[in-house]
C-alpha cells in the first residue's frame, strides 16, 4: 500500500505537468462549466485494507468547491503480525483483541489549482476538512458479522488534508482520485486492538476513488 501511494504522489504531479504543457500548445478555448452539485461514493484503500463511503459537493466558484463525506474503514495497528494457522490455514493477529473501524463525517473546502493553465479534462485540487468520527470496537474472537452485536463505540476529532484531480468532461458524471492524510484523535485513553496496547490517534494515509453525478 505505501508504495502505490508513493506511486501515486509521484505520477499525478507529472500528469499535471504533461497536461499543462498540453493545455499551452492547444488553441485557446471557452472554459468548461461544469454543475454544482455532485453526489456519489468512495472506495477507500488504506493500510487497513479496503473502505466505502459517500459524498456531497456543491461549487461556491468555478475554483471553489463546499463538500461533506461520510466513510467507514478499518484502523489497523502498524505492530500488527499476521500468521497462519497450519491447521485451518485460515489467517490470524497475534494478540489481536479486537477490530477498529473508523467513520469519519468531514466537512471542508476544495480548491481548484492550476485552473487557467491545465485542460478541463484534468482538474487537479487540494483540500481540507474537519469534523466529528465515530471510533467502535469489535471483538476479534468473534466471526466478523456477528461481533457488531457486541460493538463498543466512542467519539472523537478527525480532520484531513490532501490533493488530488477529478478527470473527464462529462457533465454528468464524475470519476475521480484523492490522497488524504487523517488526523483521527480520541481524547480518552484510547481503543485497545492489541492486548494491553491502546491507541489514542486512528489516522493515516488513504487513497480514495470518487465516484459520482454532477447536476
Amino acid at each position: 500500500m505505501k508504495k502505490l501511494i508513493i506511486i501515486l504522489i509521484l505520477v499525478i504531479p507529472f500528469l499535471n505537468a504533461n497536461a499543462q504543457d498540453m493545455g499551452k500548445l492547444a488553441p485557446a478555448k471557452p472554459p468548461i462549466i461544469f454543475p454544482n452539485n455532485a453526489y456519489g461514493f468512495n472506495v477507500i484503500f488504506s493500510e487497513g485494507g479496503i473502505g466505502f463511503g459517500t459524498f456531497y459537493r456543491h461549487n461556491l466558484s468555478n475554483n471553489l468547491t463546499l463538500f461533506t463525506d461520510l466513510s467507514m474503514s478499518e484502523s489497523k495497528d502498524d505492530q500488527e503480525i499476521v500468521r497462519i494457522n497450519p491447521f485451518t490455514l485460515q489467517p490470524f493477529t497475534l494478540f489481536k483483541k479486537n477490530r477498529v473501524f473508523i467513520i469519519p463525517l468531514n466537512f471542508g473546502l476544495q480548491y481548484r489549482v492550476f485552473a487557467k493553465d491545465i485542460y478541463a479534462n484534468l482538474r487537479p485540487y487540494i483540500n481540507f476538512g474537519i469534523g466529528p468520527s465515530l471510533v467502535f470496537t469489535t471483538p476479534n474472537n468473534q466471526e466478523f458479522f456477528k461481533a457488531f452485536g457486541d460493538a463498543h463505540a466512542k467519539y472523537a476529532f478527525s480532520g484531513h488534508i490532501g490533493f488530488g484531480a477529478n478527470f473527464g468532461i462529462d457533465k454528468s458524471s464524475l470519476i475521480g482520485l484523492n490522497v488524504r492524510y487523517y488526523y483521527i484523535h480520541l481524547f480518552d485513553k484510547g481503543v485497545e486492538g492489541l492486548v494491553g496496547k491502546f491507541r489514542k490517534n486512528l489516522g493515516g494515509i488513504f487513497l480514495t476513488i470518487n465516484i459520482g453525478f454532477m447536476y
